[in-house]
């Protein structure tokens, strides 16, 4: 499953909802049976990079997204949330 453009109001931040969010979608991805839930964000993103690193996701990889995010060192990271394991 991939979870894709996950966000909350600036002015809802800080309040544990991506958090929950977080847990709902891994939740929903390990009752209908998937392994693994997978994302993307990019290298500016640190916040989100440790939110999902705290419910368990591990970067797998990186990549550029264009020509010009190569020559910028613009990087976008690449997790994966492994459910089997109770996470």
């Amino acid at each position: 499953l991939e979870l894709k453009r996950m966000s909350v109001s600036r002015e809802q931040r800080g309040r544990g909802l991506a958090r929950a969010l977080c847990r709902e979608v891994l939740g929903f991805a390990r009752a209908r049976g998937y392994d693994a839930v997978v994302l993307s964000t990019s290298v500016v993103q640190v916040a989100a990079q440790r939110l999902y690193e705290g419910q368990g996701f591990r970067k797998v990889g990186t990549s550029y997204p264009s020509l010009l995010g190569t020559a910028l060192n613009f990087q976008i990271f690449h997790y994966r949330c492994e459910l089997g394991d109770g996470n």
